[in-house]
């Protein structure tokens, strides 16, 4: 088969997937050991059962969470870094139209949103992927309070000082959880895409 006939079916690169494997890891790994570190304060009123958490005890949970973020910190840039500097954020994610947008949402709350080509993301898709984006770094920066409030004053002041910061940690969360698992029925409802990101084409 021709190299252009190949390289026109490729739909991911190998860059691409494999920041968005170690992510995934990253978000399961920090989601699992936040839940075990929140149980620990249960500042919102409620507890997270503990067969959902990671690291049996608070001390374990704050390593997992330490060791994860890292990984998300430092793939998460990278990913960023390159969308940014390749062009890739500029071509896949804008511009997005208010009234394509409309339409979209509208077909997808009806369920005939259309995926016929999957190089290509729809408004909807835009949207989400962009919030996810901006979800991650308020997450990064919220963390970054929790966890050196000392060394960040002015980050810590602008997110409503610690126990704002903490507000603000798990409500991004709470949105980072809820993307999860759209994407999850999305992936299952056209799981072509799963095979996308897996193989690349």
């Amino acid at each position: 088969m021709p190299a252009t006939a190949v390289k026109s079916k490729t739909i991911h690169p190998a860059w691409l997937r494999c920041t968005h494997w170690l992510n995934a890891i990253a978000v399961l790994l920090l989601v699992s050991s936040g839940w075990r570190i929140y149980n620990a304060t249960g500042f919102m009123g409620f507890s997270i059962p503990r067969s959902l958490t990671l690291g049996g005890w608070l001390g374990g949970a704050l390593q997992w969470h330490f060791a994860a973020m890292w990984l998300l910190a430092f793939n998460g840039a990278l990913y960023l870094l390159i969308n940014l500097f390749s062009g890739r954020l500029r071509r896949q994610f804008f511009p997005i139209s208010p009234q394509q947008l409309l339409h979209d949402v509208g077909a997808a709350l009806k369920g005939k949103l259309s995926h016929a080509d999957p190089r290509h993301y729809n408004s909807v898709q835009r949207l989400a992927y962009l919030f996810v984006m901006l979800d991650c770094v308020l997450l990064v920066l919220s963390g970054l309070v929790l966890w050196k409030s000392v060394q960040f004053p002015l980050l810590r002041e602008c997110l409503g000082g610690y126990e704002g910061a903490r507000y603000v940690h798990f409500y991004a969360m709470t949105a980072l959880c809820a993307f999860i698992a759209l994407h999850v029925v999305m992936v299952a409802l056209v799981p072509r895409t799963l095979l996308a990101m897996l193989r690349g084409h």
